[in-house]
């Protein structure tokens, strides 16, 4: 398994409420996503790659703009899955010989945000991203993506109800509420 804790240590080498953030509520989606990995054997998910990615998954948050979570960077919030996959991709020598050793985990962070993000919702909104689909595609992209809805960085270690995070994900979209419930059926129903 890849050393997640040294990949955090590298990026927030300093303590501080920024790092805790990122640690708990990282922590709290690792631990729910292991547990439907757990729970859900016939996916043949890998438990530890999903437990890792999830550690990394926000890895991005540092160099955005959230006041509201110690975030200070100059980016806008919502390109921190790419800001992070790119981190990732840029240190890789660090930690692993091939760049195809990080990959996996730079796509979690690239896909995560929503239920993922297409290429046309990209355009439409005219979001500062690169326009190509940003959606997972693997079971480990999906439990990750899933099991972070459950849990913001403003209450990191409080889980939030199916009802919040449905309602929550229908702003976005009904199309977005729709596939979350396909997960949802798919991972504990």
């Amino acid at each position: 398994m890849i050393d997640y804790e040294r990949i955090i240590d590298f990026f927030y080498p300093e303590a501080g409420r920024l790092r805790d953030i990122l640690c708990e509520h990282s922590r709290c989606v690792a631990e729910y996503a292991a547990v439907i990995v757990d729970a859900r054997p016939e996916l043949h998910a890998d438990r530890d790659f999903v437990f890792a990615a999830a550690m990394l998954h926000d890895i991005g948050i540092r160099e955005c703009d959230a006041d509201g979570i110690c975030c200070f960077g100059k980016l806008p919030y919502i390109c921190h899955g790419v800001t992070g996959a790119r981190m990732l991709r840029e240190n890789y020598r660090r930690w692993f010989n091939d760049i195809s050793d990080i990959e996996p985990y730079a796509r979690v962070c690239e896909r995560h945000t929503g239920v993922g993000l297409t290429r046309e919702m990209i355009v439409e909104r005219n979001l500062p991203l690169p326009v190509r689909d940003l959606v997972p595609e693997t079971v480990e992209e999906e439990i990750v993506c899933y099991a972070d809805k459950f849990f913001s960085k403003t209450r990191p270690t409080e889980q939030k109800p199916l009802k919040r995070v449905i309602a929550s994900l229908s702003k976005f979209g009904k199309g977005n509420a729709e596939k979350f419930m396909a997960w949802h059926e798919k991972f504990e129903g």
